[in-house]
This record gives C-alpha cells, structure tokens and sequence, in this order.
C-alpha cells in the first residue's frame, strides 16, 4: 500500500487510478514553482546543469548501444 495525501492506494496492479495520477501531475507543477521563488539563481542553475549532464548521459549511452 502507498499513501498519498491519506489515501491508501493498492500498488498490486498495474496501472494507478486516474485520481492518484492527476494529483501527481498537479504535484510536480507546484514543485517548480516552489522551487523558482525558494531557490538563488545560482542553485537553480547548478540543478538545470546536473539535469542536462545526467540527459546527455543516457543520450551517449544510447548512441553506443547496438540495434
């Protein structure tokens, strides 16, 4: 069982409810506004160069793998 928000939701299937899967999608766009008045301009842009050195990470390593 996981809890969001004090529902009990039931991990053994699948696929998540609609309900829980819109409530996360409404998480995420809190966070990046919470993060644009909370954090310096300076921490804002070491986390956008972590982002984009961990994507062209998995980006190389596709290129490398053989299809």
């Amino acid at each position: 069982m996981l809890s969001y928000s004090g529902y009990a939701v039931d991990m053994t299937e699948k696929k998540l409810p609609d309900w829980y899967l819109r409530k996360l999608s409404k998480a995420g766009k809190i966070g990046g506004k919470r993060s644009l008045k909370t954090m310096t301009p300076e921490e804002r842009t070491a986390r956008a160069k972590k982002a984009a050195a961990a994507s062209a990470k998995v980006r190389a390593k596709k290129a490398r793998k053989p299809q």
